[in-house]
C-alpha cells in the first residue's frame, strides 16, 4: 500500500521535508539557548539589585603601563553592581547624542571619573533631553567637584563610536571605550559605570538610566514556534502520503467499474 514511498519522488519529498523539519528544529534550539542567555542577564540583574556593590577593581584589572584601555568586562559579569571612589574631570567630558527615553530625543553624559592611581573610568551619569532635538546639543549640569563615590552598574564597552568635537563638547554616537580614550590623557578602564547612586547626591536635572532586563520569554516563544512548525512539516508529508495511497487503493475498482459498464 506504501510502496510507492520507495520512489525517486516521494523519497525526495521525504528528503526535503526532513530538511525543513530539521532546520525548524535547530532554529527552535538556538531560540532556546537565547532564552537561556537573557534569562541569566535578569537573574544576574535581580541579583545584584539586593547585593552589595564590590570594588571595581574586583571585577576588572586596571589598564596595565602604556594601554590606553583596560581589559574588557567578562560577559557573566555585565550589570554587576560596582562602587568606585575618585574625582570627576569635566574637561574631559563626553555627550553622547541620540539617545532616546519615554519617546524624547537626548544626550548621554559620560564623565571621566580620575582614581588615585592615575587612571579613570567612565561614569555615565544620565540621560538629559535635547530640547531642539537631536541637532543641537543641550547643556548638562555640572559634575560635583571633590572626592565622589559612585554606585553603578559595570557596562561593557559598545562598538561603532566616532567622536567628533561640536560647539566645544565632546559628542559620540556609541560609547566606545577605545575611540573615547584616543581622546583622554590618560588610560580608562576597559568598563563603563551606569550610575545609579551617587555620593555627593547626583543633579536630579539628569535622569538616571533604568537597568535594561532581556525579553527572555519572547524567545521561548519562538522555540515553541519553531517546534510547531517542524511537527507540521512532518505531520504534512504523512498527511500527503496517506491521502495518495488512499487514492491509489480506490483507483483499480472505480476502472472495473468503468471497465463493467463499458461491456454492457
Amino acid at each position: 500500500m506504501y510502496r510507492f514511498l520507495l520512489s525517486p519522488g516521494w523519497l525526495a519529498r521525504l528528503a526535503v521535508a526532513l530538511l525543513l523539519a530539521a532546520v525548524m528544529s535547530l532554529l527552535g534550539m538556538w531560540q532556546w539557548q537565547r532564552f537561556e542567555e537573557r534569562s541569566a542577564i535578569n537573574e544576574r540583574i535581580d541579583a545584584a539589585e539586593v547585593a552589595d556593590p564590590v570594588p571595581l577593581t574586583s571585577l576588572v584589572t586596571a589598564p596595565g603601563p602604556g594601554e590606553p584601555v583596560g581589559a574588557g568586562l567578562p560577559a557573566d559579569t555585565d550589570w554587576s553592581k560596582v562602587t568606585v571612589t575618585g574625582q570627576y574631570d569635566p574637561e574631559h567630558e563626553f555627550l553622547v547624542r541620540g539617545r532616546s527615553m519615554s519617546g524624547r530625543v537626548g544626550v548621554e553624559v559620560l564623565t571621566p571619573l580620575r582614581l588615585a592611581d592615575g587612571s579613570a573610568v567612565l561614569v555615565n551619569r544620565g540621560w538629559i533631553v535635547a530640547p531642539g532635538g537631536a541637532a543641537e546639543l543641550p547643556d548638562p549640569p555640572e559634575a560635583p567637584a571633590g572626592q565622589v563615590t559612585v554606585v553603578g552598574w559595570a557596562r561593557p564597552s559598545e562598538r561603532g563610536g566616532t567622536v567628533v568635537e561640536h560647539a566645544g563638547e565632546l559628542t559620540i554616537r556609541r560609547i566606545d571605550l577605545p575611540a573615547m580614550a584616543a581622546q583622554l590623557p590618560y588610560p580608562v578602564y576597559g568598563v563603563y559605570v551606569q550610575l545609579a547612586e551617587q555620593q555627593p547626591e547626583a543633579d536630579p536635572a539628569l535622569t538616571l538610566l533604568p537597568t535594561r532586563r532581556e525579553n527572555a520569554w519572547l524567545n521561548a516563544a519562538y522555540t515553541v514556534q519553531w517546534a510547531i512548525f517542524a511537527g507540521m512539516t512532518l505531520v504534512g508529508f504523512g498527511w500527503l502520503a496517506r491521502r495518495h495511497a488512499r487514492e491509489a487503493l480506490h483507483q483499480p475498482r472505480a476502472d472495473g467499474e468503468q471497465a463493467l459498464l463499458s461491456r454492457s
